[in-house]
């Protein structure tokens, strides 16, 4: 995969905000050279952490069953040299596999075929809550402890969400309409170059120990993150794409230097509120050094 795919502190895109962009529906999901390797860690994170990998609840039948309608019609049509039906299956060509469409919930059979999370929102009396997701590369945190839960409560721990920007992402959701494509990104800096982070919370020396070198260790986690209101159940289903770099690796990027230098801006325009949240208060000054000592002035 090309390295720094996706950049929002080099965009302008400022950090705990809700950012949210429209886009070409056409560009929704993005396969690329890592869709086989992703697909089978997948598939062994789905067999091996249970209720931590794929939860849903009673009633959500139906908007998992939209979702699944939805994304094979897109990815046969959108992305023909990777997805074709065959009988009562999809096939992903590249690496042979064959996902049945019945046999097993619907979302977790859409989970199969794509490198991002799935997560579906239902309203109901007290707003939108979480009520399925197919969760195998979270970024710490845990899908047993947000399944069911309303937005409030699944971003309490986001420094500046409760008030204005939680009534805010409200209302976006129950603006959004069927056809349209949102997305956001959301910018990390952890300590390796892990795929899944289901801890619930950070811990920050165990990411980046003192005695470690942060240039070493420090990768940039980018999400890709959609939003899009399935046209008959009105959920909304919720996608998120991880993508990681080493932060070493900037040192090959053609605009490795511009790169560097927007993220090294994002990271001190932190407070410390955010710094906790993103697990940066110990590490925020080496990994800055890092960056210095690789970009000097």
């Amino acid at each position: 995969m090309s390295a720094f795919r996706h950049a929002p502190y080099a965009q302008g895109r400022a950090p705990f905000t809700i950012g949210l962009a429209p886009i070409d529906a056409e560009e929704w999901i993005a396969p690329d050279e890592d869709l086989g390797p992703q697909l089978a860690l997948k598939a062994r994170i789905l067999a091996q952490e249970g209720a931590e990998a794929f939860a849903a609840l009673p009633g959500s039948e139906a908007a998992q069953a939209e979702t699944l309608a939805l994304l094979a019609e897109y990815l046969t049509t959108r992305h023909p040299q990777i997805y074709a039906r065959v009988a009562q299956a999809l096939r992903v060509a590249p690496i042979a596999l064959d996902v049945p469409l019945a046999g097993e919930p619907a979302l977790l059979a859409a989970s199969r075929l794509v490198q991002d999370d799935l997560l579906l929102l239902a309203r109901d009396a007290e707003g939108w809550r979480l009520v399925a997701g197919s969760l195998c590369f979270p970024s710490t945190w845990k899908l047993s402890d947000k399944i069911g839960r309303p937005l409030g409560e699944i971003h309490a721990p986001v420094p500046g969400f409760a008030g204005a920007m939680q009534q805010r992402v409200e209302r976006i959701f129950d603006n959004l309409q069927p056809g349209r494509v949102v997305e956001r990104f959301n910018t990390s800096i952890y300590g390796d170059a892990r795929l899944r982070h289901a801890e619930s919370a950070q811990d920050p020396m165990a990411r980046f120990p003192a005695d470690s070198p942060a240039l070493a260790r420090a990768h940039v986690r980018v999400e890709r993150q959609s939003l899009r209101r399935l046209p008959s159940s009105g959920a909304i289903l919720f996608t998120v794409r991880v993508h990681v770099d080493p932060l070493a690796a900037l040192r090959l990027h053609p605009q490795g230097r511009a790169l560097a230098m927007s993220l090294r801006a994002e990271l001190l325009g932190l407070n410390g509120e955010r710094l906790a949240y993103k697990g940066l208060t110990q590490a925020i000054g080496r990994v800055v050094a890092a960056i210095d000592g690789e970009f000097p002035a």
